[in-house]
């Protein structure tokens, strides 16, 4: 059901997708560790140029090497390490038109922010605000406001439906999700 999506995802404009973020610098001579955001992780250079989230500024990658959880790559004219250091926490966009086609059950994280959520029986919880993995899995960032909200762990037994063409997704919340002050409003 996770789609080929960023999971830390969210670009600003729906045409450019994300495909990975800058980590930080590997060595000393200007290479990037770079957090792949793509089904398989070489192919965050497979699309084209990335660019910045506003595609104003283009960056060509040269991957190097892989590492179990990251991309070694160079981008021309980063030379040293600080130079290197400067891109970190950059998000990577390719165009939309770059990209294949989702498969049915896959999604582009930037086509799930902004859809509505609610519950199996029908309860409003909000929209999703993000679509975030912080190692364990991906989650949706499910409120109305940034201060209350619930992570919802995105899998099909949480997440039974997608729905694009209506604008929603339905949950079926673990127990203790939406207890207390810890569900979204």
């Amino acid at each position: 059901m996770a789609g080929r999506a960023p999971a830390g995802g969210g670009g600003d404009r729906k045409d450019l997708i994300c495909v990975g973020r800058v980590k930080g610098a590997h060595g000393v001579r200007g290479q990037l560790r770079i957090t792949p955001f793509t089904e398989r992780p070489e192919n965050v250079a497979a699309y084209g140029p990335v660019s910045d989230a506003d595609g104003k500024r283009q960056y060509e990658l040269k991957i190097e090497r892989m590492t179990k959880t990251h991309v070694i790559a160079r981008i021309d004219g980063i030379d040293d390490r600080d130079a290197a250091e400067a891109l970190r926490g950059l998000r990577l966009f390719v165009p939309r038109a770059a990209l294949p086609p989702a498969d049915d059950d896959e999604y582009y994280c930037e086509d799930l922010v902004g859809l509505s959520a609610e519950t199996v029986d029908g309860r409003a919880l909000g929209h999703v605000l993000s679509v975030q993995d912080f190692g364990a899995g991906t989650v949706l960032e499910i409120g109305e406001a940034r201060a209350r909200t619930v992570f919802a762990p995105f899998n099909r037994d949480v997440v039974p439906l997608v729905d694009l063409a209506a604008g929603r997704v339905v949950i079926d919340p673990p127990a203790g999700l939406l207890d207390d002050d810890k569900g979204a409003s």
